[in-house]
């Protein structure tokens, strides 16, 4: 029974007549004339009654005519009307059909039968996407956001041009804010008078305090050697596109008066909260004073970074105060531990390995037994011929153990303590990281953005040529119960003489200082030379390997190996520096297969070019003029195309300051 009946059969016409018949029943029952007259009254009452219903559905039914022909028209109107973009397209992307509203968008032109992307390029991705089905995307200088409805083929385009610009105006206005730190002010003005450092101090202030005001930029001094300052988003992209030129400038012209000072700057974005943005400065620039200074480091809630700048190699600190600090907090946590395991990263160099020695030699100064980690099947070539010496002096070697013997050996006092790289990645094992609460760093690499988690105490400095080098400056305020065996020493002076280039690159006054400490104690170079000797078939696989370079820009560049073929990573890197000892090469680069299925990437620099920027786009790392990466491409073709987009991204981008 359908709705109208339901409501007929609960009408209050049908109660009435029904009271009706049962009143008139009872007073016929008593008496005739008033169950007549009775009967009269309500047979009026009740033709009143139907009649002023029929009267109100009829006038009802009229109402509802008239509103849904009403409606319909609207809907027409609507449809036509409206200020929304409507179109209607077939399999093959064609408009069959667009309302007036589209039409007006090609002042009038039909859009029937035209093929969907000339109206905009960005549709193909919402037409071809499974999951996707808005996009926002511009047509005759304005936005509009599209709904794409697949069954029907149908889509809407509706006007957010306001919206995005208000959109837009909000993310350019939120706050940034900034630390701007001189990275070697203390050790410049040290030995200055009152005058002269008034003088170096009103310099810095004038060159910021321009560029500042130049960019719309509120900066304050806050200290002697720091700078507070707050932008907006949309000046920090103003500075991005140029590079953060302020490097450039405050090295610049602070050299033209002998002052030769660098900036370091930290900044914190993407936040409402001025607490977090302070935060993130503050950890941004503790990042690229560990990556060596002269660089700026913009950090995002979401730990994302982004570097500029870094083109000069790091300021050698003449004081060597921090270093008998962390001498001393190093030696405190040794003697709280039962046992110290020392590694560094895979496949091992010299000064990984001669770090790892002068380390474990520290913990036999304090009483600690330290062993180190090592895996035996990775050692090769000087590597290889350093551990046939240790092996016969029976003494030294028994302290060099796998990774599982250590994870087996391991207590919760034990210390850990990581030495060459900082990226847990690289690490000999991560399993002994996570065994242990206390884990030291000590490191010569510019610091990247994977680092190691918690770690009690960190050692890092760029300026020195090596870790073996801060290693022995260490070992100097150890106890001098337990002296440094001659083969130990030996083992330290390789590590300096192979990362120095035999004291060519990235040697400063402590460099030599460390190699004469080592020489007192009888580091042998012959041995060190004789460790060092590479045999013909290496020789020739490196020449056959530089016959492969191709320039791909002004001084810089590129060989490749054959892609059949893996190379050994020492190789690859030896290639690397011979390439920069030819003539016009200023970065070199060699792109090879490396054993464990991976192609390696070398990158050599004599400072002019950034390499460790170019590598950290590929996801590996180093300094500014020795740096390499892994890469998991199929070809080594396909790696190049690669490096090449890194190293256009990188140089050609720094040229267009």
């Amino acid at each position: 029974m359908d709705t109208y009946r339901k409501r007929q059969i609960r009408h209050p016409l049908i109660y009435l007549t029904m009271v009706g018949l049962v009143g008139a029943i009872l007073l016929f029952y008593y008496n005739i004339w008033s169950g007549i007259a009775y009967t009269v009254v309500t047979a009026i009452g009740l033709i009143y009654a139907w009649r002023t219903e029929k009267i109100t559905f009829s006038q009802t039914e009229k109402h509802i005519e008239t509103l849904s022909f009403r409606m319909k028209k609207v809907g027409s109107e609507a449809l036509l009307e409206m200020p929304i973009g409507i179109l209607l397209i077939n399999d093959k992307f064609e408009i069959e059909w667009a309302n007036p509203y589209m039409t007006d968008l090609f002042e009038g032109d039909s859009l029937i039968g035209e093929e969907l992307f000339i109206l905009s390029e960005e549709l193909q991705s919402l037409t071809k996407s499974e999951e996707k089905r808005e996009l926002i995307v511009s047509i005759n200088e304005r936005k509009y956001k599209v709904v794409y409805k697949q069954e029907e083929k149908l889509l809407y385009f509706f006007d957010v041009t306001e919206q995005v610009k208000i959109e837009s105006q909000f993310y350019a206005d939120r706050t940034v804010v900034a630390i701007l730190f001189i990275d070697n002010y203390d050790e410049l003005t040290q030995g200055m008078d009152d005058q002269t450092r008034s003088l170096t101090n009103t310099v810095i202030t004038s060159i910021i305090n321009d560029w500042a005001f130049e960019h719309g930029i509120f900066a304050k001094r806050i200290n002697s050697d720091r700078f507070l300052a707050v932008l907006n988003e949309s000046i920090l992209s103003e500075l991005e596109k140029k590079k953060f030129s302020i490097l450039d400038d405050i090295r610049e012209k602070t050299a033209q008066k002998n002052l030769s000072l660098t900036l370091s700057i930290g900044v914190g974005a993407g936040s409402s909260s001025l607490i977090k943005l302070g935060e993130l400065a503050q950890s941004s620039l503790d990042l690229v004073l560990g990556r060596g200074g002269d660089q700026v480091a913009i950090k995002q809630p979401s730990g994302k970074l982004r570097f500029y700048g870094g083109k000069t190699n790091p300021v050698e600190k003449r004081t060597r105060v921090r270093a008998r600090v962390i001498s001393h907090a190093l030696q405190d946590l040794i003697i709280e531990s039962d046992q110290v395991f020392i590694m560094g990263h895979k496949h091992p160099d010299m000064d990984a390995i001669g770090a790892a020695i002068g380390v474990r030699k520290m913990a036999q100064k304090n009483k600690v037994n330290g062993y180190v980690v090592v895996n035996f099947d990775e050692l090769n070539g000087s590597v290889s011929r350093l551990m046939n010496e240790i092996e016969e002096n029976t003494d030294l070697y028994r302290y060099f153990i796998t990774a599982e013997e250590a994870i087996a050996m391991m207590t919760e006092k034990s210390l850990v303590i990581v030495v060459d790289t900082h990226k847990p990645s690289l690490v000999m094992d991560e399993r002994l990281l996570k065994r242990s609460d206390k884990v030291i760093v000590i490191d010569h690499h510019r610091r990247g953005e994977e680092f190691l988690q918690n770690p009690t105490l960190v050692y890092m400095e760029p300026y020195a040529s090596s870790t073996a080098e801060l290693v022995t400056e260490l070992l100097e305020y150890q106890p001098e119960e337990e002296k440094l065996t001659k083969l130990e020493a030996t083992s330290l002076l390789s590590g300096i003489i192979v990362d120095t280039k035999s004291f060519t690159l990235r040697t400063g006054a402590r460099t030599f200082e460390a190699a004469s400490y080592l020489r007192t104690y009888g580091a042998d170079t012959i041995l060190v030379q004789q460790l060092l000797k590479e045999d013909i078939d290496t020789y020739i696989e490196r020449s056959k390997i530089i016959q492969t370079v191709e320039f791909v820009s002004s001084g810089i560049a590129i060989a490749k190996g054959e892609n059949e073929k893996a190379y050994d990573s020492v190789l690859i890197a030896q290639t690397a520096d011979i390439l920069l000892t030819m003539k016009d090469v200023s970065a070199s680069f060699v792109v090879a297969h490396r054993p464990d299925g991976l192609i390696g990437i070398s990158a050599r620099s004599l400072g002019n070019v950034n390499v460790q920027i170019i590598m950290e786009k590929l996801g590996g790392g180093g300094h500014l003029t020795n740096a390499a990466c892994q890469l998991e491409t199929d070809t080594i073709e396909d790696a190049i195309e690669l490096l090449q987009n890194a190293i256009s991204e990188t140089v050609e981008g720094s040229n267009e300051e």
